[in-house]
């Protein structure tokens, strides 16, 4: 057992660049290079190639041969996770030192799902030994639920549930129901709410019964603007059903929290045996594995949830024991710094083929992008290269009839993931197979194209003439040597849904390892929380006096259509001047 230590201990915070090492000035000779080959001259060039690139592990295979990607560049790759210290960094990420430098905490997510190699004390408290006790206490109310033993003011029992929470509190838990529609159990319904728009609540909320809902308020700090004005509400849609009922009643019978500041929902009204508890070393966006996946274990059973934690688990074992150049987590961070930052592609694409995944794209976008979108290194420096891509995407079939069109044969270069399962989610007959046709195809017409002979042949197989052919043939060419990965799943099940989300949370701090930036604050989150609560009140009361002209502007168009202004003249309004380039 170790004890996290309270700050870093790399000297790499305060080292030299690693862009100015050797290896990155000859990864960025190897990018040009690279830019004028042919993925298929790759594949010729190379029979064993897709077996070279490729990676095997218990729930998927990992096929990622068709990248713009040989045999030295990937010696390069790795040979810059060994130059960012990525070895010591991964020690000390399962260690839990405290690699959340900027807000002083460690980052132990993996510690939710039993992944670290030994226990960690914080504080001269095992965290394995709280972790345990808080997903006995949520089996203990799952249970109860299922049974129904839990019941609302009136004795009726609970039914629905309507999870309020954004960010990580909302995408982690429903991204996982949606995902294992197919492992759903008992009978209670699942609902979510994060949006602060009342549309979303009050359709939410127009076909439930309240005397049998039950609310999930999922705040870390149970202050969050947005999840706290839907809880009031709520408990106005209770009390407005229940007049009689005294509204400290209905919140010890209505309410369940799930919090890392549990005084904080006490005093909200939620009795403690119904608040959940979950650390600060678990980031937002981490953080459906601890008890902010109460909402998973309801929908899917708490034994599909140990299974999901079970996955995750694997995958934690395989990120800290695998050498490098056969690291799924560190293969995939490798190559989108490869993209990214190298060969100057700033975006990623997302392509789930299986539409239990349709929530996915937007799980990862902000796992990935709210980590390493950063323009400042670990030495407190700009950095002079680009850093995390901007995540897309969505459900490939979907995709192919949308935004596929600029992925073949736009000049802009999309590196994608395929994603789907070998086992189809239902019993119908002839669906799966065209279904994985069609992902196969794309990422092989991504990589082969069609070039211009290609072409001529079948219009001229078709009897165009040669004039017709001529004119056609531009319109028709596909450049190809778009890259991708296709992660092919055994099943969605609990087990392998967890280990892919895990792929994804370590690849992801690989990436900011290698980068030299902080991953697990977001300041950039907070900026405009911050802006937004001094803003609120202006609505009503007019003061703009220390607003630029725009902002401004639109408030005051606000109030003059509200209502909150009657005068047919806009009061005079003192913009104040630019305050630099302070934020």
């Amino acid at each position: 057992m170790c004890s996290a230590h309270s700050h870093s201990t790399h000297s790499q915070i305060h080292s030299q660049p690693l862009s100015r090492s050797p290896v990155w000035q000859a990864l960025q000779a190897q990018a040009a290079e690279m830019k004028g080959r042919s993925l298929k001259a790759l594949f010729a060039a190379d029979p064993q190639r897709a077996e070279r690139f490729s990676l095997e592990l218990p729930e998927f295979l990992l096929d990622y041969s068709k990248n713009q990607l040989d045999q030295d560049i990937f010696v390069n790759l790795l040979r810059l996770a060994e130059a960012a210290d990525l070895a010591q960094w991964r020690g000390d990420f399962f260690a839990g030192k405290s690699i959340n430098a900027t807000e002083g905490r460690p980052v132990l997510h993996p510690a939710l799902r039993g992944g670290l190699a030994e226990d960690v004390e914080i504080d001269g408290v095992s965290v394995t030994a709280q972790v345990e006790a808080e997903l006995e206490r949520l089996k203990e109310f799952v249970v109860l639920l299922h049974n129904g033993a839990l019941t609302g003011y009136r004795g009726k029992r609970i039914t629905d549930v309507v999870n309020l929470g954004v960010g990580g509190s909302h995408l982690g838990p429903q991204t996982t129901i949606e995902a294992l529609r197919a492992h759903r159990k008992g009978d209670v319904a699942v609902h979510f709410v994060s949006n602060v728009d009342g549309t979303q609540l009050t359709d939410v909320l127009a076909g439930l019964d309240a005397d049998s809902t039950l609310f999930i308020v999922s705040s870390k700090t149970f202050t969050t603007s947005e999840t706290m004005t839907n809880a009031g509400s709520g408990l106005k849609w209770l009390q407005q059903a229940m007049p009689e009922a005294d509204p400290q009643a209905l919140l010890q019978q209505h309410f369940v929290a799930v919090t890392s500041s549990p005084d904080k929902a006490q005093q909200f009204g939620v009795l403690p045996e119904r608040t959940f508890r979950f650390w600060d070393w678990v980031g937002g966006r981490f953080s459906l594995w601890s008890s902010i996946g109460l909402p998973i274990a309801i929908a899917c059973g708490f034994d599909n949830f140990r299974a999901l934690l079970d996955g995750a688990a694997s995958m934690d074992k395989h990120f800290r024991e695998a050498p490098l150049d056969a690291n799924a987590p560190v293969i995939m961070a490798l190559l989108s710094v490869w993209y990214c930052t190298f060969m100057g592609y700033p975006a990623h694409a997302v392509l789930p083929y299986e539409q239990a995944l349709h929530m996915l794209p937007s799980y990862l976008q902000q796992a990935d992008m709210e980590s390493n979108g950063k323009s400042t290194t670990r030495a407190g420096v700009e950095v002079d290269y680009a850093t995390g891509p901007l995540i897309w995407g969505q459900t490939g079939i979907n995709g192919q009839h949308a935004f596929y069109q600029y992925l073949h044969q736009s000049p802009e270069v999309v590196p994608a993931d395929f994603i789907g399962s070998v086992t189809p989610g239902h019993d119908l007959d002839g669906h799966h197979e065209i279904l994985l046709a069609n992902m196969f195809a794309q990422s092989q017409a991504l990589m082969n194209g069609v070039d211009a002979e290609s072409v001529s042949r079948e219009l001229a197989a078709k009897g165009l003439s040669q004039e017709e052919i001529k004119r056609l043939t531009p319109f028709k060419v596909h450049r190809g040597g778009k890259p991708s990965n296709t992660i092919l799943l055994k099943e969605l099940d609990p087990r392998s849904l967890g280990a892919l989300i895990a792929l994804y949370e370590h690849k992801i701090f690989v990436q900011g390892v290698i980068l030299q930036i902080f991953s697990f604050d977001q300041w950039g989150v907070e900026l405009g929380k911050g802006l937004a609560s001094k803003l609120e009140p202006k609505l009503a009361s007019g003061d703009l006096a220390d607003e630029d002209g725009s902002t401004a502007q639109l408030i005051e168009y606000y109030r003059r259509i509200n209502g909150t202004v009657t005068s047919t003249e806009s009061p005079v309004v003192e913009v104040a001047e630019p305050a630099g380039e302070q934020a």
